[in-house]
């Protein structure tokens, strides 16, 4: 893996003439979780396909660039809202699909590593169509965390999840993404108190910084700093909402 560069995101995005967000600078920095949260709609998906250079049905007028100049698109492991597995393909293939479709060979400790480590175990011949919504995801999350790209980018990523499970799988994805350039879009102001060394809610006008807690992450969910900052988070996006 090559190291985890910052990547700055500058522009604005509309789609067929009506503005989708307002001209807005979004930083990511080396190594370091970026938490953007929002009301639906603002545009924080499209923020994020726009990274992995995916289509988006927006005109975007802007640059994404990485401090060391390389591109980001060759270096990113992207999971979207929807899980996205191939109905065909048991878990096993599911997660190893980025190194089937490029030809190469498998890395088998790792992806049983993974599969042990999202609780797949007893799931691992069967097909989408035989798991829960929860375990789909671990198996997307999976597919995302076998790729080992130095830039993640995750929306929702824990949202199917159930509160124990959500807990445990944010604690392992800050485990295995030490030292990556993630970002994560989320709609739960607790997951970013828990995970974001930075934290951005986006509306229609731009983005909003709130501080994060001191502590590193992942952090305590009863710790009092990570309530401070929950209650700020739905504090902030209730008033957007009213």
């Amino acid at each position: 893996m090559t190291l985890a560069p910052s990547i700055t995101f500058q522009g604005q995005a509309s789609i067929e003439g009506r503005q989708l967000f307002a001209p807005l600078t979004l930083c990511l920095d080396a190594g370091r979780w970026t938490c953007l949260l929002g009301g639906s709609g603002v545009g924080k998906t499209t923020v994020l396909r726009l990274m992995a250079d995916l289509p988006t049905g927006a005109d975007f007028d802007g640059s994404i660039v990485a401090t060391d100049g390389l591109p980001v698109v060759d270096r990113v492991a992207y999971m979207a809202q929807d899980d996205l597995l191939m109905p065909w393909a048991s878990v096993e293939k599911n997660i190893t699909l980025g190194a089937q479709l490029r030809g190469q060979t498998v890395d088998v400790v790792r992806m049983e590593r993974l599969i042990t480590r999202c609780g797949l175990q007893d799931h691992r011949t069967k097909k989408p169509s035989e798991l829960s919504g929860g375990q789909r995801q671990r198996v997307a999350l999976a597919r995302t965390l076998m790729e080992d790209k130095p830039i993640v980018l995750l929306d929702e990523p824990f949202s199917a999840l159930d509160a124990q499970t959500r807990a445990a799988m944010q604690n392992m994805a800050a485990e295995l993404l030490q030292g990556r350039t993630v970002m994560v879009v989320t709609h739960d102001p607790g997951e970013a108190a828990r995970l974001g060394h930075a934290i951005q809610v986006m509306t229609p006008a731009g983005l909003t910084a709130v501080t994060p807690p001191t502590a590193a992450v992942p952090r305590a969910v009863d710790a009092l700093e990570t309530l401070t900052c929950q209650s700020q988070l739905l504090t902030l996006l209730m008033g957007q909402a009213a």
